[in-house]
């Protein structure tokens, strides 16, 4: 079996690295520390499973994904990387990820998901799937004003329903309090109000 790393932070690509050929010892490991080199050199020597970060040098790991996927579709492309929001995890799966995982896993849950893709599974982290669950049960409670907002506008507005503060929205979505204003006055124009409880009302949120 052929395993590539793609993380930027070298500390964690090596830990990676040491954890995974423990478990697997019969495997050959590759480590990048940017996108646009694993892409070029896994085009023409390709691996059974690629590890990505989201956020790496150059392009970042979800357009690598995407690239790759086209390229070498055989390549199976899990994500392991911080970032929880329902955005960065639609985009990744959409991309071709057959996996995402949160970097808070143990190294034994690591190693668990990849005999899972090596099986031809789909591992996720529980709080991935409990977010993707949330997404479709979001969808099917809402109606047509709050399918016209993006993805992000959607994630904004059903933090607001729940009742969380512009600082929580922030740190949640790992925005700044001004971006997440930017996204709320967005979401009053494109819905043509002027409160949180008339946008709420208005896309079946309240």
């Amino acid at each position: 079996m052929r395993i590539a790393i793609i993380e930027d932070d070298e500390t964690v690509r090596n830990y990676l690295s040491g954890r995974i050929q423990q478990a697997f010892p019969e495997a050959t490991l590759t480590g990048f520390s940017e996108g646009d080199t694993a892409v070029r050199e896994l085009t023409s020597s390709p691996c059974d499973i690629a590890l990505f970060d989201v956020q790496l040098p150059g392009s970042n790991g979800i357009d690598c994904i995407r690239k790759l996927k086209y390229l070498q579709p055989k390549i199976q492309m899990m994500v392991l990387t911080v970032y929880a929001d329902s955005d960065t995890i639609f985009e990744a799966l959409k991309a071709g990820a057959i996996s995402y995982l949160l970097k808070s896993i143990s190294a034994d849950q690591l190693v668990a998901a990849i005999k899972d893709v090596q099986e031809g599974g789909s591992p996720i982290s529980s709080q991935i799937a409990r977010k993707v669950i949330e997404a479709f049960t979001i969808k099917q409670a809402v109606n047509e004003y709050f399918q016209t907002l993006s993805r992000r506008e959607q994630d904004i507005l059903s933090a607001l329903a729940k009742g969380y503060r512009y600082k929580e929205i922030a740190d949640t979505f790992n925005l700044s309090v001004e971006t997440v204003r930017t996204h709320v006055r967005n979401i009053y124009e494109k819905l043509q109000v002027n409160s949180r409880s008339d946008a709420l009302k208005k896309t079946g949120l309240l």
